[in-house]
């Protein structure tokens, strides 16, 4: 074969590839694209919305931007998403907040399920509690019996009141044990975690990727996982079942949502650049390194998914009457 001849070839395989690839970027949107995060720069969602952005742009094409609005435990954010035109431009990058915030308070800017169309679970990660080193506890049991000797001497942060590191911070304190604590509410991880780290509010119930550097830089002690089983991460950290609290499992997920009456073609094609995305090397040893599992799913399956969490924090918030009018 003549070396004219192979150019011509490669010319024309290269012309289709680089069409196929045009289309794709055509068929989902030509024009910017943006993430948003309900949050705060720096937290669980922007890191994930962040590598997602990032990922979308290499294999749709295009501009692909994270947006951070933070504020009102996120619903004000989602409350813009809900009211963006359904045409792909604008992606919601939430966590299990979407739903609480619903129960909690008499009127939000959008209904969890019927102002969205969910495109896929992201990722999940267990719920650690954890202390800055200056509490002189070693587990679970010490902190329990060290806050119920000192009732409103300590504080815990959260990023925000009504959140689920709120609300699992009431089911373990307040509900399950009668114990006087103060609650400190930040507007996201990331400045709840700086308080934590200067010992300012040095109880902190959080996801555990937001706190495994510190935990390995021993800025801040593990005292119980809230999941049904140990986290590889930190093998040596007992459950909350474990330490004596069995019932408490609390898990962290994020999921991707688009306005409600998006296109099903473009709902689906963002389903499967998020499996892609997820189970590219670089990601999967990313996730593993912070602490996160993917975890994918149909759009039916992340509603249901929403369904159980609603039923599971509804009961936490009428046992504590938790409101916000």
């Amino acid at each position: 074969m003549t070396t004219v001849r192979i150019a011509v070839i490669l010319l024309a395989l290269f012309g289709i590839a680089a069409g196929e690839r045009a289309g794709i970027a055509q068929t989902y949107s030509s024009k910017p694209v943006k993430l948003v995060v309900p949050y705060a720069p720096g937290g669980p969602n922007d890191i994930i919305a962040r590598i997602l952005a990032q990922k979308l742009a290499e294999g749709l094409g295009g501009n692909f931007f994270v947006e951070n609005t933070a504020g009102a435990g996120g619903t004000i954010a989602t409350g813009q998403v809900a009211n963006a035109a359904p045409d792909g431009t604008t992606i919601l990058v939430a966590n299990q907040d979407l739903i609480v915030q619903p129960i909690i308070k008499a009127k939000v800017p959008y209904d969890p399920f019927k102002s969205f169309t969910p495109v896929s679970l992201v990722v999940s990660a267990p719920e650690m509690i954890v202390v800055h080193p200056s509490v002189q506890v070693k587990d679970l049991k010490e902190l329990i019996a060290l806050l119920k000797a000192n009732p409103g001497k300590y504080s815990y942060a959260s990023p925000g009141y009504g959140t689920t590191p709120h609300l699992a911070c009431v089911w373990l304190f307040n509900l399950a044990n009668g114990i006087d604590i103060t609650h400190v509410p930040f507007q996201g991880a990331a400045p709840a975690l700086q308080s934590v780290l200067a010992g300012q509010t040095p109880v902190f119930h959080i996801v555990l990727p937001a706190v495994a550097p510190h935990i390995r830089a021993g800025t801040m002690r593990p005292l119980a996982v809230a999941a049904s089983k140990r986290t590889p991460q930190f093998p040596e950290v007992p459950t909350i079942a474990e330490a004596g609290y069995p019932g408490h499992e609390v898990e962290f997920w994020m999921g991707v949502f688009v306005p409600a009456s998006t296109p099903k073609d473009l709902v689906n094609l963002l389903n499967k650049e998020v499996a892609r995305i997820m189970a590219l090397p670089d990601v999967k040893e990313r996730m593993a390194t912070i602490g996160f599992d993917p975890t994918l799913s149909t759009s039916e399956e992340l509603t249901d998914h929403m369904k159980a969490e609603t039923d599971k924090w509804l009961k936490v918030v009428r046992q504590a009457n938790i409101k916000i009018d």
